[in-house]
């Protein structure tokens, strides 16, 4: 397998990538994907509408920043974009509308607490005064001329809850109780227990972590633990509950479709990855395990998260076993994704043999960013795939869920992992900082 040392030259080579394409425009700001082919005369890039978020701006830059101080010294010139990323998010938040964790508020939160702490205190004031009994209303298009409250992590309540949770601070209550309460108001009565769609009324559900009920189950038991709201944990379990009912326990693991019915998009109908299949949803059942939650319908929590982890196993990824299983190597949709959350298992469970084959497995997914990287006198990036283009081969991604920031953040990791142990600090984050123990989460330190 791949040394540590060669994991950390390629994250530190694909952070290099990344920071030649930083731009500035009253503040920073980083376009998503970047072309061989210079701009024609006259079409110069601009900062798009997203620009600070940590999807796909310069927010997600700031868990790239907290990796990289956890082995080293910011260079000069990361001090400056870090500085430059605390102003702009900073003095843009009062005017902010939307407030989700990968699009808004919320995400500039993570941004702010890892950066500068106690300036976090700014986008969550915000977040408060913009909350509604109802949750938060989107700016962004889920459906065309709507802006109801979503349900989701990534552009909705849950997002928040989890965000207020995590940061804390004299907002976190009232906005954890405010979308925890909305949340339970959305909720749709199963045969088997809750269910959430992405927006309330939704046909089509994405029933795993990023957009369904695993991830809003999750926020609700975190919350409740944090609250100590019995309601919100007992929603938790009859959400999970749920999930149980429309997944899959053969094989000694654990699956759930893509989406519920099939989606009319040429995708697989069981995916692998952190948004949309186990090992983003793995995060459930630890989230119920840090709520005092035993078990559900009959089944240890503990055992429903390695459940989740022994599919991954089995899938295959990340080999590329045909066209449309596993084109991505990013966070959201990934690789990358993937080997975070082995991590943090393997941590979770030092010391044990279980710890030791998801290690393994986290570098493997290490091996294939290695193999997979395009170097050159810039840097390193990849190229994901889409099968269903022609030519399929996309161009390089710089942000952290699609692209070279997330990536790098992930092989940084892996290496220092190799380099100091299972006690390594962990760089936690609003959706995933109950996986790992708390002596271990950087915020908490």
């Amino acid at each position: 397998m791949v040394t540590s040392d060669a994991y950390q030259e390629l994250g530190e080579a694909a952070w290099s990538w990344v920071l030649k394409q930083v731009l500035d425009d009253k503040g920073p700001w980083l376009p998503e994907t970047v072309s061989d082919s210079a701009p024609e005369e006259g079409q110069e890039p601009a900062p798009p509408k997203d620009r600070d978020s940590l999807y796909a701006g310069i927010a997600g830059l700031a868990p790239v920043l907290a990796e990289i101080e956890q082995y080293r010294a910011w260079s000069d010139g990361e001090r400056t974009l870090a500085a430059g990323i605390v102003t702009r998010l900073s003095q843009e938040a009062a005017g902010r509308t939307e407030p989700s964790l990968y699009d808004g508020l919320a995400g500039e939160t993570m941004a702010l607490k890892l950066l500068a702490p106690g300036r976090e205190s700014i986008p969550l004031r915000r977040l408060a005064d913009l909350a509604t009994p109802e949750g938060w209303k989107t700016t962004l298009e889920f459906e065309p001329g709507s802006d109801a409250p979503l349900n989701d992590i990534i552009m909705g309540s849950a997002g928040v809850v989890m965000t207020a949770v995590w940061a804390g601070g004299e907002f976190a209550e009232a906005i954890a109780t405010t979308g925890g309460e909305a949340l339970l108001r959305t909720a749709d009565r199963t045969e088997a227990g809750l269910d959430w769609g992405m927006a309330p009324g939704t046909v089509s559900r994405a029933p795993n972590y990023s957009h369904g009920t695993s991830g809003v189950a999750a926020a609700l038991a975190v919350a409740g633990a944090a609250l100590h709201r019995e309601d919100f944990i007992e929603a938790a379990v009859r959400g999970a509950q749920h999930v149980l009912s429309v997944g899959s326990l053969e094989d000694g693991g654990f699956i759930v479709p893509h989406t519920i019915p099939p989606s009319k998009r040429e995708v697989e109908p069981v995916t692998y990855t952190w948004c949309h299949g186990p090992a983003g949803t793995s995060h459930l059942f630890s989230a119920l395990s840090h709520a005092g939650v035993a078990e559900v319908a009959g089944l240890d929590v503990g055992e429903l998260r390695q459940r989740c982890l022994t599919s991954i196993l089995a899938s295959g990824v990340p080999e590329r076993l045909r066209p449309g299983f596993w084109d991505n190597d990013g966070r959201c949709c990934g690789t990358a994704g993937v080997g975070d959350v082995l991590l943090d298992a393997a941590q979770d469970g030092a010391g044990t043999p279980r710890a030791e084959t998801l290690l393994q497995a986290a570098r493997t997914m290490g091996d294939a960013l290695v193999e997979r990287a395009i170097r050159d006198e810039a840097g390193a990036r990849w190229r994901f795939l889409e099968h269903r283009k022609d030519p399929p081969l996309l161009p390089p991604g710089t942000t952290w869920m699609q692209g070279a920031a997330g990536i790098a953040a992930y092989l940084l990791r892996l290496a220092r992992f190799l380099e100091t142990g299972p006690e390594a600090v962990v760089v936690d984050r609003p959706d995933q900082w109950w996986a790992v123990p708390p002596r271990l989460r950087a915020t908490a330190l």
